[in-house]
């Protein structure tokens, strides 16, 4: 695998977390900065973000928006909540299967979150989708937080 397109070591990927990584869309246009995990780095050039996730064995990767509302983040740079396998959206309480995206409670039950192509190759968790640079660990740079004003399931 290339260098390049290595995102981090598997043991790096939490099993009851999420692991927050920043993405550059190789054509600009195909993101929609509606979407709660767009930002745009120090030159205006969008960036885009993916949660990663591990469950029995198999680590994942998904745009980091809720699939109810699409400007919502899951996680919010501290790690989406995690529960028995599920990502958890905290604004509507939402469910996702960690190893598929696929929501199986809530208000966009039957959706599915959009994911990132990723492989793993020994110990490395690489990027392995083209459409999509790997930039950094962590959030993309944005103005608000995108988490908006709605009421969530964390009192906040």
């Amino acid at each position: 695998m290339d260098a390049d397109r290595r995102i981090t070591a598997v043991e790096e990927v939490p099993e009851d977390g999420t692991l927050l990584v920043t993405l550059r869309p190789t054509d600009p246009d195909a993101v929609d900065d509606g979407e709660g995990d767009v930002g745009a780095d120090e030159d205006g050039t969008p960036e885009a973000e993916a949660i990663l996730t591990r469950a029995a064995g198999k680590v994942a990767a998904f745009r980091n928006y809720c699939q109810h509302w699409t400007d919502v983040r899951l996680d919010k740079d501290d790690g989406a909540f995690v529960r028995n396998g599920e990502v958890f959206c905290q604004k509507h309480g939402a469910t996702f299967e960690a190893d598929s995206g696929y929501c199986n409670f809530g208000p966009c039950e039957g959706a599915t979150l959009e994911s990132v192509g990723v492989a793993v190759d020994g110990d490395g968790v690489y990027l392995d989708d083209d459409a999509y640079e790997f930039v950094r660990l962590g959030p993309a740079t944005r103005d608000g937080d995108g988490s908006g004003s709605r009421i969530d399931f964390t009192g906040s």
